[in-house]
């Protein structure tokens, strides 16, 4: 029994070892506004602007807050996710801190400041900021249907008061990328490696 289990675990690792990168972050592909998981889910993005409620009053962040509810009230459906729409040096920053407490090395540990300087001067410039979105998971509805459906789902948000635009295939590029990779300095993000070194018919 204990050599089955040991022969299952070995089974399994080995199965994890020969996915693909896609499969492991359950990623099938990006449609031209959704996104299509392993598990049979297409996720459609709604990107919401966010809005600074430190300038608001009480009153508009209390109206806010009721137009969001009535949101949710309407369509149950909804989710939301919260990512950071900037690069984040938190953890750098954090390393640097650490490092510099046990380098013995005057020499270094100036180095290390530099760094750490570099890295505080780099999170000012950008305004490290947060990206707010709406999914709706798609499973099953006929195609004459879906876009209708979304369209009736943006009109809502905007009714509300908020600012929202349906992700398209490079919002998504885009939101994946910095999500896994922390990379928002590519302009255009490949679909596969490599792929802006393919020339074509050569």
């Amino acid at each position: 029994m204990g050599v089955r289990k040991a022969m299952n675990r070995k089974e399994k690792k080995t199965a994890r070892q020969k996915q693909y990168t896609r499969q492991l972050i359950n990623t099938k592909g990006i449609t031209e506004y959704s996104l299509l998981t392993y598990k049979g889910d297409e996720l459609v993005y709604f990107i919401i602007k966010p809005t600074n409620i430190s300038v608001l009053s009480e009153e508009s962040v209390s109206a806010r807050i009721y137009a969001l509810m009535t949101v949710l009230k309407g369509m149950a459906e909804l989710e939301f996710l919260c990512l950071n729409s900037r690069e984040n040096f938190e953890d750098n920053k954090q390393f640097l801190k650490r490092r510099m407490e046990h380098e013995k090395n005057p020499a270094v540990r100036r180095l290390l400041e530099h760094d750490l300087s570099h890295l505080d001067r780099i999170q000012v410039q950008m305004a490290t900021a947060r990206e707010f979105l709406v999914v709706i998971r798609l499973k099953g509805e006929k195609e004459a249907e879906v876009l209708p459906y979304l369209s009736r789902i943006e009109k809502t948000l905007r009714e509300q008061g908020f600012s929202a635009k349906r992700a398209e295939r490079e919002d998504i590029k885009s939101m994946l990328a910095i999500y896994f990779e922390q990379n928002v300095t590519t302009e255009r993000f490949e679909d596969f490696d490599g792929e802006r070194w393919t020339i074509l018919n050569e």
